[in-house]
């Protein structure tokens, strides 16, 4: 065994979002994204202390969860942070093994390996933390032919043909983290040490900078490239950044944003935009030169420019991408629609386009 398989992951599990309403915010995640309504749990499956909404669409899945008393733990984090992703869930095949090695290496243990059961069968569960009050639970599915979780039911969807119709969206790409500056590479070294990840790319800030102010990234990557994550930290500038103004509403480090796959993005975004969806603005003068840059490519130029898509090219291939504006009122957690065609990159030829575009929203909230 090589130092960097003692950690195996099996891929996405479920992304965990802290909310202060769940009901409400389930009910927009059907609506605007299209998920559909799968599984609940709450005081009417003996649940006290919070409701949960599980919510799918192709192998993505978000639980919606809010607490039901002012002194839970859930309501002290919507206080503090508002909306925001809590738990990035990982499944692997041995949630013991997995804590154990994590915890060896330094990881903070919070709920060690655990079986619950029901008539579906079993799963075992352990939760790390990571940077700030985020959590990583590893979950071994391999013993449980339910839903979701045991303790969860299943539920119709909610709502109109709208809710639950899908948009195309089929996986989760990759999950990023804002953190302090001068802190970024201590969590790349925690997903070196701990999770057996490596660099898969950096980003400077040179790299991602506008006249006002300027951030830097490094992409940590499990063995076999299925998890994704992002770090990125502020850099020096002129003005406040992207990642000081996130910080500084959520209180401290956390998820940024989250990037999900789409095959047809065009058809995904249309969809969405039809749904009420907000995207950043993507300037008309970006489209003057784009083609010239990535060159040939399957999709009509005018069908991105339509959308105001962006389009990078590297020597894999090339990505087509889009950012939504915030999708709650504090600056802080937004999505990301991201199609592949060879590329593994993160469109760099794009960053310059894209922190400018979030520069100017984030100067309409007057905290530029």
């Amino acid at each position: 065994m090589s130092d960097h398989d003692f950690m195996p992951i099996d891929g996405w599990d479920h992304l965990e979002i802290w909310v202060g309403n769940a009901k409400q915010a389930a009910y927009f995640y059907e609506h605007a994204f299209g998920f559909t309504r799968t599984a609940y749990a709450g005081p009417e499956t003996g649940v006290r202390d919070r409701a949960s909404y599980v919510l799918e669409q192709g192998d993505i899945r978000l639980v919606l969860a809010s607490g039901l008393r002012g002194d839970s733990e859930i309501c002290r984090w919507a206080a503090t942070k508002g909306d925001s992703v809590r738990d990035v869930a990982l499944t692997v095949p041995d949630a013991t093994n997995a804590y154990r090695q994590a915890v060896q290496r330094g990881a903070r243990g919070l709920v060690e390996p655990h079986w619950a059961e029901d008539d579906q069968g079993r799963i075992e569960l352990a939760t790390i933390g990571t940077y700030g009050d985020n959590v990583h639970t590893f979950v071994n599915r391999s013993e449980y032919a339910g839903l979701y979780l045991p303790g969860f039911v299943s539920v119709s969807p909610n709502g109109s043909a709208a809710a639950g119709a899908g948009v195309g969206l089929i996986s989760i790409d990759h999950v990023v983290g804002n953190v302090e500056l001068g802190r970024m590479d201590e969590w790349v070294g925690f997903y070196e040490r701990v999770l057996g990840f490596t660099q898969l790319t950096h980003f400077s800030d040179e790299d991602i900078s506008t006249e006002y102010s300027a951030l830097m990234s490094k992409v940590m990557t499990d063995g076999e490239g299925k998890i994704k994550f992002p770090i990125n930290e502020p850099a020096e500038g002129k003005k406040k950044s992207q990642i000081e103004e996130y910080l500084e509403f959520h209180g401290g480090p956390g998820v940024q944003h989250v990037a999900m796959q789409s095959n047809d993005i065009v058809k995904t975004v249309a969809a969405l935009r039809e749904h009420g969806v907000l995207f950043i603005t993507t300037p008309d003068t970006y489209y003057d030169d784009v083609e010239e840059r990535v060159g040939e490519i399957d999709q009509d130029w005018a069908d991105l420019r339509s959308m105001g898509i962006l389009a990078d090219r590297d020597e894999e291939g090339y990505l087509l991408q889009l950012f939504t504006k915030i999708v709650q009122d504090r600056p802080t957690l937004f999505f990301e629609v991201i199609e592949r065609h060879g590329s593994r990159g993160f469109g760099i030829g794009n960053f310059k386009a894209l922190f400018e575009a979030i520069e100017r929203e984030q100067a309409l909230r007057g905290n530029l």
